[in-house]
């Protein structure tokens, strides 16, 4: 086992072929804890080969449980609503809803959780006699099987975790450090809990309207005259609703059922009646949608508020007292990847990734706001601008080579599931270490997904050279422009067409609950309407102008950091602020699938070249008329002119 020693440790450069081109960023030697061990390939090959057998992966969990879920549900007899025994809200029935669809989320991110969620499942199975039509319903043993398939691979890949941690500690050795000052103020969990606490909450306010229902029919047919009649006609509104015809004390009562099936034509019903109102005693109420409401929030709620206490806690734990360290090499993801990979200590080209986990910058107390040198640059950065400006153009020139593989110390043993820390450089250029913190839980680096993963998307986006886009373009003074073009207006009119039929639908039976989620949809719906019809970019002698939904914005070349295309959208960074997004901008897939090279794609290769080569850029300034208009304020007053319409021809 291989140890480093603080200054005597040999440098890592040393020890590679000197042809690499990208050698990995040092970590200097008082930030390596004295008896670090290497982690090196052979153990991590042992670490690897420990991951979850193919059978237990919970894609296929998933799938038997949801399959043996619907056969259940379909085969099950249904019970019909009556008099002795009304359909109304079924508090414990939605409540082991709750559990069945947490179970199943947990089953794929939180194999603890999902084995007590499975638990209570069942044993609501075998409360509701599930383990005795086991026998008889084949249906019902489906469930049970699946349900032992899933628990098996639960507690496979807790084991094989287990495994990994002895691994990883086999590895470290007996050597354990105190986590990074800056780690120990990490807290994990406000966002998750922010957002548990506003969907519980949404829950919450759906178990109070539907009380709100049930007092109300309550109240009523408290005062109501009960009477029985027959069922004369049976029918359905324009909407698919079910209209009872019911002959009782000499008149005809037109009554809503949402199962016509069981009233059929000359049976007999009992009904409440009170005046013009009347209700059919065996369905009091319609309170479906608020418990859908509820169904929905508690489900999204427990499961933020699960993620926020199980962030907590691995972060807790990993705070308690000195750690495992080991000595590895980490690296970011590519394009559109945004997780840490971790590499062997003695695998400098970065050949076998390991395991991966999303990270964030951890900082110490009073210490967020850096050295004062966060404002940018300017004339007397010296070197740090040109090597700045060196960045940038590395990254769009070509091929736009992945980051640099950095020198780090690992702190926290890695398994399935665990909670790590790492101190590493940014950069060569950067002097400082920075610390970061996991978000997300560790996971192996199988390598038939990542390689497969990687091909697929070598294929999917090939890449030009800047020369090679530059030879295409010619230099002129007039200014250049590109604009949403007829498959991004295609979208742009089918998002259009669902937006108004959206407002039709819920505007349709007046206020409801279903209103919630037009307040929720209708600006995201507004936003990517505007942008797929009329988004715009016109570069001109000083920068760009990107027309989106709301508004223009100008951002001149000396801070543009990036160009990109991503998720069928142009993302333009920018050195001090947030970057410029514009999306949908079309659709990119189908464009390939049709045979045809990408519109968005191509004015992005266009882009990153003017970015690169200043003697092709236009030489006018744009005029107020060629910077493009936004068109989402006239379609915000277009849809409440569309609502009001609605509503007076309804």
């Amino acid at each position: 086992m291989s140890r480093r020693t603080g200054p005597d440790r040999p440098d890592i450069a040393r020890s590679h072929n000197a042809q690499v081109t990208r050698l990995p960023v040092p970590l200097p030697a008082e930030h390596i804890p004295p008896g670090t061990a290497d982690w090196r390939t052979p153990d991590a090959r042992r670490w690897l080969a420990a991951v979850p057998a193919r059978w237990a992966h919970p894609l296929w969990a998933l799938l038997a449980l949801v399959a043996s879920l619907i056969w259940d549900m379909v085969a099950a007899p249904v019970v019909p609503c009556t008099s002795a025994d009304p359909c109304g809200t079924d508090w414990l029935g939605l409540g082991m809803a709750v559990v069945l669809v947490l179970t199943l989320y947990w089953v794929w991110r939180q194999p603890r959780l999902a084995l007590a969620g499975l638990g209570a499942v069942l044993a609501g199975f075998a409360v509701d006699g599930g383990f005795t039509a086991a026998f008889s319903e084949p249906s019902a043993l489906a469930f049970l099987v699946a349900a032992g398939f899933t628990a098996a691979g639960l507690v496979h890949r807790l084991a094989v975790a287990v495994r990994q941690r002895a691994l990883a500690l086999e590895a470290a050795g007996p050597v354990a450090q105190p986590l990074p000052a800056a780690a120990r103020t990490f807290r994990r969990g406000r966002l998750s809990f922010g957002l548990a606490a506003l969907l519980l909450a949404v829950a919450g306010f759906g178990y109070w309207q539907v009380q709100q229902v049930v007092d109300a029919y309550e109240e009523r047919a408290a005062g109501a005259t009960e009477l029985s009649g027959r069922v004369t006609a049976l029918k359905e509104d324009d909407d698919g609703i079910g209209i009872l015809k019911v002959e009782a004390d000499g008149r005809t009562y037109r009554l809503e059922t949402a199962f016509p099936e069981d009233f059929p034509v000359d049976s007999r019903v009992d009904i409440v009646v009170d005046g013009d109102w009347a209700a059919l005693v065996a369905e009091p109420y319609d309170a479906f949608g608020w418990e859908l409401l509820v169904l929905v929030g508690s489900v999204a709620g427990l499961a933020f508020l699960a993620n926020g206490v199980d962030g907590r806690t691995r972060s807790q734990r990993l705070r308690r007292g000195p750690l495992p360290v080991l000595h590895v090499l980490v690296r970011e993801g590519h394009d559109d990847d945004v997780r840490t990979w971790v590499f062997a200590a003695d695998d400098p080209e970065g050949l076998r990734p390991i395991l991966h986990f999303h990270s964030l910058y951890a900082f110490e107390d009073g210490d967020e706001d850096g050295d004062g040198d966060e404002d940018g640059l300017d004339a007397d950065d010296g070197p740090a601008a040109v090597v700045e400006l060196g960045k940038v153009t590395e990254v769009l020139r070509g091929e736009d080579p992945p980051p640099p593989l950095r020198e780090a110390v690992l702190y926290g043993l890695p398994y399935a599931g665990a909670e790590v820390a790492f101190v590493a450089r940014d950069d060569a250029d950067d002097p400082e270490v920075a610390v970061e913190c996991s978000v997300t839980a560790v996971k192996p680096a199988v390598p038939r997904w990542v390689e497969r993963g990687t091909r697929r998307r070598k294929r999917m986006n090939p890449r030009r050279s800047v020369d090679e886009i530059a030879a295409g373009m010619t230099p002129t003074a007039g200014l250049r422009a590109w604009t949403a073009h007829g498959l991004s207006r295609a979208v742009g009119l089918s998002l259009l067409l669902m937006q108004g039929g959206g407002i039709w639908v819920m505007l349709d039976e007046g206020p409801s609950w279903t209103w919630l989620w037009l307040a929720v949809g209708l600006p995201w719906l507004v936003t990517a309407v505007a942008t797929a019809l009329t988004w715009r970019i016109t570069a001109d002698r000083d920068g760009l102008w990107v027309t989106g939904a709301w508004r223009v914005r100008r951002v001149p070349w000396n801070v543009i950091t990036s160009v990109r295309h991503s998720d069928d959208g142009i993302r333009v960074g920018r050195a001090k602020d947030s970057p410029v997004e514009l999306s949908p901008t079309g659709w990119a897939w189908l464009e390939r699938r049709l045979g045809r090279e990408p519109h968005v794609g191509r004015a992005v290769e266009e882009l990153q070249a003017l970015l690169l080569r200043p003697e092709l850029r236009p030489l006018e300034e744009a005029p107020t008329g060629r910077q493009g208009v936004p068109v989402g304020p006239p379609l915000v007053a277009l849809s409440v002119l569309w609502g009001v319409a609605v509503l007076l021809l309804l």
